[in-house]
């Protein structure tokens, strides 16, 4: 009789402790949320001014408007902010998109109080990221294979526009690793260690309103090397690196011209990160390469905390201000995120394919800018909001492999039908 009456005890003692684990839920109101509206604008009105609020351990979303009470466990969230807004420009009344966000702040006991600053979204007139396929590919025999991904730009405009001059980078810091970096620019200023240029002297390389413009790793047909990759020999733009390391060079393709190199941290090759902890973006740039190189180098310091100790760092990388970038592209995975590396100012959100490190289900996938409609020629308008958690669609299979009915998969399975944007399919 005793020991039923022990193990009742311990089946009840776990009950409780289980209960004790659950998280609690408070009703938190969002009154104490500020917002930082621009200074420089003047509002004529505003309206739908929104939250959505993700819990960072559970990926929960749970959206408010600002100023409700909103029922939330106690955590770490992100919060996104937006708003419909009518402003004053030269005296017109110009409608427009607020959004801001804050990344890791603490809701705790029901209390929110924090501040978001918020941006005037305003489309640029200029081309945006469609697509991101950094995942890459598999060989048959489930290896993994280098040198097949691809970023797509996309002229979202109703009207031509030149990609000379135009510059793909990636970020130097980590969306899954975070330091105190000193000096702190990240306000106005991206950390980059990868800048890769379109050549051109101005005209060269129109792009139609709806057109799409090709930049790749290496400019062939994988397919004669790997059975489960792609055509890309007709891409419109490779970069190419001269690597120093004999036993890693890279192929600097016939059918397809370089860009123009004008930084890399690698003595090698430079790939795009394939679990997507890098961050990407297009800019243009007003100094030449010359000028840049020597004047925008950034020396930065922090100090790493591991359980060995603590280590000062001090490493190098190059500017890139804000206001040089077009578009931006934050890229993560949810098991790992910590924070996002561009700031809200080029991209609100993030995007992903998959949701652990190293995820196996992430091959042959991409990120893919959704589609809002079509226009009466059939011109795709795609959604650009600076928040890459609302304007693209994640693991996607790539548009290329779509269009040439390659490999999904290890196996070699075909790609069947064609869509927009990843999920809305083509008649």
């Amino acid at each position: 009789m005793k020991k039923y009456v022990y193990l009742i005890c311990v089946a009840l003692c776990g009950l409780v402790s289980c209960k004790d684990k659950q998280p609690v839920t408070n009703r938190v109101s969002t009154g104490g949320i500020k917002i930082d509206y621009p200074a420089d604008v003047q509002f004529v009105s505003m309206s739908a001014e929104s939250l959505a609020f993700t819990n960072r351990t559970t990926g929960q979303l749970t959206e408010a408007a600002l100023g409700a009470t909103v029922e939330l466990s106690d955590g770490l969230y992100d919060c996104a902010y937006e708003a419909q807004v009518v402003y004053d420009n030269n005296g017109t009344s110009v409608s427009g998109h607020l959004y801001g966000a804050a990344s890791g702040v603490e809701i705790h006991a029901g209390q929110a109080n924090f501040t978001i600053t918020a941006y005037l979204f305003a489309a640029q007139d200029d081309f945006i990221i469609e697509e991101i396929f950094f995942t890459g590919t598999l060989y048959p025999t489930g290896a993994q294979y280098h040198g097949d991904c691809f970023v797509k730009l996309y002229n979202n405009t109703d009207h031509v526009l030149y990609a000379d001059g135009l510059a793909f980078v990636e970020t130097k810091f980590l969306s899954v690793q975070k330091w105190d970096y000193q000096p702190d620019i990240r306000n106005d200023t991206a950390t980059v260690q990868a800048i890769y240029v379109i050549p051109g002297t101005g005209k060269e390389h129109p792009v139609q309103p709806g057109g799409s413009l090709l930049l790749c790793d290496i400019g062939i047909d994988h397919r004669s090397t790997n059975a489960n990759s792609f055509d890309l020999s007709a891409a419109d733009f490779e970069w190419y690196d001269e690597s120093t390391v004999p036993s890693v060079m890279d192929i600097d393709s016939e059918t397809v011209p370089n860009m123009d190199k004008w930084y890399c941290y690698t003595k090698s090759i430079w790939v795009l990160h394939n679990r997507g902890f890098r961050s990407y973006a297009i800019a243009r740039m007003p100094v030449d390469k010359e000028t840049y190189v020597r004047d925008y180098l950034y020396t930065y310091s922090y100090v790493m905390h591991l359980e060995a100790g603590d280590f000062p760092m001090t490493q190098t990388a190059y500017k890139l201000p804000n206001a040089w970038i077009v578009d931006g592209v934050n890229c993560s995975v949810e098991a790992e995120r910590l924070w996002n590396v561009l700031p809200p100012a080029i991209d609100a959100g993030w995007t992903s394919c998959g949701t652990i490190n190293s995820d196996p289900t992430r091959y042959f996938k991409s990120v893919r800018r959704k589609m809002l409609y079509l226009t009466e020629d059939g011109r795709r308008v795609l959604q650009d909001t600076n928040n890459s958690s609302k304007d693209f669609n994640v693991s996607c299979v790539p548009s290329l492999v779509e269009e040439q009915q390659t490999a999904i998969s290890a196996d070699g399975t075909p790609a069947t039908g064609r869509t927009y944007d990843g999920v809305q399919p083509m008649p």
